[in-house]
């Protein structure tokens, strides 16, 4: 079978093409112009270059796919709604329409868990309302998650949406890099309490879902939560990584409300300025309130089941950390509109 990747270079797709070619699959990555690709090419991977922004580049990537998985998006970095729009909903709208006309037969299509917006303190399942908070990315991942779902109802192709927790593990800069480098120097900081949950999975659970999504019959036509169900609170985890990275456990607190009403003047602020915030509204409601989400149906219709423990899963991400990784040179992650970044 082959099978088309965007975001192969990045954290998730790095683990998944690995797991597909152990299958004897063929893997072709679309891969933006600019980007650095000889890690796959010496990986054995086919890169076609294109843009899924530019729906004129998609038709060479698309021959002769039997499955695409589709992972690149726009997260993390600081830059207008229309810009995470075209990336994440009009990009995702090009690739399925031209999957439709290459006779695709399956489409797997990355959604988040953050389309049900945070904080609700409670399992989310599938069947609850998408009510994403007020930042890019989680509205446009919530408009793309309604748009597939619509398109699939009118299309042959077997179309699956994973809506994965925030996942990391080794090489992932974005989240566990971050929180590690904090406890290593002492700066760690607990928003409110701590003991809240906070919505983390280890990398290769998210490749089961995924590897479960291309190969299962019962999968098309569905969306499916892939985490880890057993979340540890804000507190656990930044005590595991302290611990994991020789650095200081946080026992410094600071007052949630004051931290999320800061991130909407630090936003404004930063938008006046041409400048990155110091802190988001969705860095903040993602650390400092309670978010969990059920995979019962996953379990139920795939036989998922996270097989990592969060703090088994810390220590491998910190192995990585501790050798020294957040000092070797990351692969490009630049588009076209100057940040895509990688699932």
């Amino acid at each position: 079978m082959r099978v088309l990747i965007t975001g192969a270079t990045g954290l998730l797709g790095g683990h998944l093409l690995r797991e597909l070619q152990e299958r004897g699959e063929q893997i072709r990555a679309l891969v933006l112009p600019v980007e650095n690709a000889d890690k796959l090419l010496a990986q054995g991977v086919e890169v076609v270059r294109g843009d899924v922004t530019d729906a004129s580049t998609l038709a060479p990537a698309v021959e002769n796919v039997d499955c695409i998985i589709h992972l690149a998006r726009m997260m993390g970095v600081w830059r207008p709604l229309a810009d995470y729009r075209l990336v994440n909903v009009t990009g995702s709208e090009n690739l399925y329409c031209a999957a439709q006309k290459a006779g695709v037969r399956r489409f797997v299509h990355t959604s988040s868990h953050t389309v049900y917006g945070l904080g609700h303190g409670r399992f989310l399942k599938e069947e609850d309302e998408l009510r994403p908070d007020p930042d890019p990315y989680s509205i446009t991942k919530a408009e793309v998650d309604h748009l597939i779902r619509r398109l699939m109802q009118d299309s042959t192709i077997e179309t699956v949406i994973i809506r994965p927790g925030t996942f990391f593990g080794p090489e992932d800069r974005l989240h566990f890099g971050r929180m590690a480098e904090r406890m290593k120097e002492g700066k760690g900081v607990i928003i409110g309490r701590g003991n809240n949950a906070l919505p983390f999975c280890y990398v290769t659970d998210v490749v089961q879902g995924f590897l479960l999504a291309t190969y299962h019959e019962n999968a098309p036509g569905n969306v499916y939560n892939i985490t880890n169900d057993r979340p540890l609170t804000q507190q656990e985890i930044f005590n595991a990584i302290a611990d994991a990275v020789d650095g200081k456990r946080p026992t410094r607190h600071l007052p949630y409300l004051p931290i999320y009403y800061g991130s909407i003047v630090a936003e404004q602020l930063a938008m006046i300025r041409k400048t990155k915030p110091v802190v988001t509204r969705l860095g903040a409601m993602m650390f400092g309130t309670d978010n969990k989400h059920s995979v019962e149906k996953a379990r139920r219709e795939l036989g998922y089941e996270p097989k990592v423990d969060l703090r088994e899963g810390i220590k491998l991400a910190a192995e990585w950390f501790n050798a020294g990784g957040m000092k070797q040179p990351s692969v490009t992650q630049v588009s076209a509109l100057g940040g895509v970044g990688k699932s």
